[in-house]
């Protein structure tokens, strides 16, 4: 059994039940998004979609199971849908060529590697910077090429998260169920936004293009 946060204080399957049950956070932002993604005009959407209920699913057996198989299906959806979302973003909205698309998520995923290595850094929180980084760097180019703001908030909620993902065995002696929970609530809303306006941009991107 693996014991990483501050809600576990035992053996069981509900040893975590809001760490858990919080990961239907996950599930219900993507079926939320599954209509869209349906009629969207490209495959990714509904992968970006498909990954979002993933990790709701990998998330909740891990922190129900709390076991090594368990961590890998928790790992591996947010891994895919950080990949993919970049590189749907770099070539489908800022229009970069598919080898320089790839490049930059090669050198981001090698990034994601890196900070990993120091679990013990900001309760494993260290493994998230990248991510940050790269949503703050979204906020500027969509609030440039969009006018929009949406991704600059999302970056926010993103920050908030981390902090309470970051706190969680910090805050054990003050309070017993952690912090952990609100992470998967805020993550949830953040993946939400983040499908959604990436949507918007191609609906946006189809139109303008109809229009020439």
């Amino acid at each position: 059994m693996l014991d990483l946060y501050c809600e576990r204080l035992g053996s069981g399957l509900a040893a975590e039940p809001l760490n858990g049950l919080s990961n239907l956070f996950f599930v219900a932002a993507a079926l939320l998004l599954l209509p869209a993604a349906r009629r969207a005009p490209t495959r990714t959407a509904a992968a970006l979609t498909l990954a979002l209920l993933a990790i709701g699913v990998g998330s909740g057996l891990f922190h129900t199971y709390a076991t090594h198989w368990a961590e890998w299906l928790d790992v591996l959806p947010i891994l895919f849908f950080q990949l993919v979302y970049l590189g749907a973003y770099l070539h489908q909205l800022c229009t970069l060529s598919v080898r320089w698309s790839g490049a930059l998520v090669a050198l981001f995923a090698l990034s994601l590697g890196g900070a990993a290595m120091f679990p013990a850094v900001i309760n494993g929180s260290l493994a998230y910077a990248p991510a940050a980084a790269v949503l703050f760097w979204m906020g500027v180019d969509y609030a440039l090429r969009e006018g929009s703001m949406n991704v600059f908030v999302t970056a926010g909620v993103f920050l908030v998260s981390l902090i309470a993902r970051s706190l969680d065995n910090a805050l054990c002696a003050w309070w017993p169920y952690g912090t952990h929970f609100v992470w998967h609530i805020l993550n949830a809303i953040v993946l939400y936004r983040l499908v959604r306006d990436y949507l918007r941009s191609l609906r946006l991107a189809r139109h303008l293009a109809a229009e020439t």
